[in-house]
């Protein structure tokens, strides 16, 4: 089963290649799913991977949860109809704790310390930490939720209440909080430093009517960041064109 859990994890990785409006994740799930699935026998095999690649939609870090515990739900002999309720009691909880724990936490804690390395000299150094930190974090914990959701099998519900989960969560937030409001100004500075006392000025005036503009009552139906940071990247371009 080592191997077959294996299998699933490096499959794990490619579960996004198959996204579709149809059903969103369910192909990746289904494919990563097979390899556990496998030593049902013929009868229940073809079933079960079908049923593996139905709609699905959850955090991509931790959707192996779901694959363990489909798959062992199927080997313990439960009936089409709660392999389907199992999966679809696991999308809403899934992604909300992925997105926390990651989108929210994670990712933006490091990408903080990674700006302030960048803006104290540390140059790709904090780049090659960020890219091993990171990546060693969310492998161990794709191979956790598939560890977690194959030993609970239709019982997954006590791996979302894993005390881990929680305190990382609760630390995860405020340090993300910390290290971004640290890392604004001293990229800031370190992206400023080359220019000279007027254009700093000049940047800081736009920076602030930019976020008037974004923030004026009314005005968020037409003007949004993207819009507004493609029509400064014009107006920037146009400026050095013709700057003597």
């Amino acid at each position: 089963m080592k191997l077959a859990l294996a299998r699933a994890l490096l499959r794990l990785f490619a579960v996004q290649g198959s996204y579709n409006y149809e059903r969103m994740l369910g192909v990746g799930v289904g494919v990563a799913e097979e390899p556990l699935l496998r030593d049902l026998g013929d009868a229940k095999y073809r079933p079960a991977v079908a049923r593996g690649a139905h709609f699905f939609n959850a955090h991509p870090y931790l959707i192996g949860l779901a694959v363990g515990a489909a798959a062992r739900a199927e080997h313990d002999g439960a009936s089409p109809d709660q392999v389907e309720r199992l999966r679809e009691a696991l999308c809403g909880p899934l992604g909300s704790v992925g997105d926390r724990l990651v989108w929210a936490g994670w990712l933006p804690f490091l990408s903080g310390l990674t700006l302030v390395g960048i803006a104290l000299g540390a140059g790709w150094m904090a780049v090659a930490a960020f890219l091993i930190v990171y990546n060693v974090g969310h492998v161990a914990l794709r191979w956790w939720a598939l560890r977690a959701g194959w030993t609970h099998g239709a019982r997954v519900s006590v791996a979302l209440h894993n005390p881990f989960l929680q305190r990382a969560g609760a630390v995860l937030g405020p340090a993300m909080a910390f290290t971004i409001g640290a890392a604004l100004p001293l990229t800031t500075q370190y992206l400023a430093w080359p220019f000279e006392a007027g254009a700093r000025i000049t940047f800081a005036v736009v920076a602030g009517l930019a976020f008037l503009a974004l923030r004026w009552p009314g005005g968020a139906g037409h003007l949004n960041g993207l819009r507004l940071a493609l029509g400064l990247a014009a107006l920037a371009l146009v400026v050095a064109l013709v700057w003597p």
